[in-house]
């Protein structure tokens, strides 16, 4: 069974832009905790590639630095001009019709690292829908199964998989991982370089 994940990096990040931060937020750079530099998308993917699970990133046609990010990689890439995460994940799951799994990414979510996915997608075996959750908040990697390839096909507009997350039970995955609800929409909130 393949499961794999699909990183949704075809957002604007209108509120990084309004909020003083510079272009789009996935091309911003800081430090990781080995000193680094590398821009958020780069952090983000190469957390999700060393889970060892086929990848597949959703981005616009205009983002460069991820596209280049992508091609030196060898990740594919689904080009989308995104109204919404609805339509990034449903681009996403359409472009990977041989996997039986999907764990929807957020390309903003930089410090949820390997050991989260392989954990995500070992309890997908079991659960139709999982979500991991640190102190009782539920973040992501959200994993869906094959059986919900046709509704997450069918998603649109700026609610991403609320809909799918409220009509089914979602097992919660408790994981002592802050990372799995800690995301990047302002300046400010981007790693202090040394």
């Amino acid at each position: 069974m393949t499961t794999g994940i699909v990183i949704t990096a075809a957002g604007r990040g209108e509120r990084f832009i309004q909020a003083g931060g510079q272009g789009n937020k996935l091309n911003a750079g800081f430090a990781d905790a080995a000193g680094e530099q590398r821009s958020l998308f780069e952090h983000t993917l190469r957390q999700a590639l060393a889970s060892g699970l086929p990848v597949q990133v959703v981005t616009r046609p205009d983002n460069l630095p991820v596209l280049a990010a992508c091609a030196a990689k060898q990740v594919p890439v689904t080009l989308l001009a995104s109204a919404g995460l609805g339509d990034s994940i449903a681009a996403g799951v359409a472009a990977t019709p041989h996997w039986q799994g999907w764990l929807i990414h957020l390309a903003d979510m930089p410090f949820v690292n390997a050991e989260v996915f392989r954990q995500v997608a070992d309890a997908l075996r079991q659960h139709p829908i999982v979500r991991p959750c640190y102190a009782q908040q539920p973040g992501h990697p959200v994993g869906f199964s094959a059986r919900l390839r046709k509704p997450l096909c069918q998603l649109r507009g700026d609610n991403g998989a609320r809909e799918l997350l409220q009509g089914a039970a979602a097992h919660l995955l408790p994981l002592e991982h802050p990372g799995v609800v800690q995301d990047i929409d302002l300046p400010s909130q981007l790693p202090a370089s040394e």
